[in-house]
């Protein structure tokens, strides 16, 4: 016979965070874009990273892979063009995306506006080491109006 187990015994309390805790970092002092890490293996204690990513207009990742890892995009606000292995397909807000392990890849933004998309990658690869790495850089006010969602609500109300 099984007992019922109480919450209370195994309730772990959420780790939460608001846009003022993000830090945002710039991987290499050319990039175009910046990330701003959420959540990582050292808030999390689990493999994974979450972050935004800013891509200024005309800005890019990188091509890069993973060789395990499976990373995931939703697109908040913008409109850019994904590229994986010599494929290409628009992107805007709304739309998700799921690039395999091994696959070459970039993000652009083809917009004349900032893009952003939220960033997953599982396991974290060293993903999140990688932009601890890089140079720290401020979220303006533009960022954290995007990020509170407070662009969406000025549209609503006025």
């Amino acid at each position: 016979m099984t007992h019922p187990i109480s919450i209370r015994d195994h309730c772990v309390l959420p780790v939460v965070k608001s846009p003022k805790d993000y830090q945002a970092y710039r991987i290499s002092p050319e990039d175009s874009n910046r990330l701003a890490l959420v959540f990582d293996p050292k808030t999390s204690g689990k493999s994974l990273t979450f972050c935004v990513e800013i891509f200024d207009p005309g800005g890019k990742t990188p091509p890069n892979r993973h060789q395990i890892a499976v990373e995931m995009f939703f697109v908040l606000k913008g409109q850019g063009i994904a590229l994986c292995d010599g494929k290409s397909i628009p992107i805007q807000a709304g739309d998700s995306l799921l690039v395999p392990p091994t696959g070459i890849h970039e993000i652009r933004n083809t917009g004349s506006d900032r893009l952003y998309a939220l960033c997953f990658m599982v396991p974290n690869e060293d993903f999140a080491e990688l932009i601890r790495s890089g140079t720290p850089v401020p979220l303006d006010e533009e960022d954290m109006a995007v990020l509170r969602r407070g662009d969406f609500f000025n549209r609503v109300v006025a």
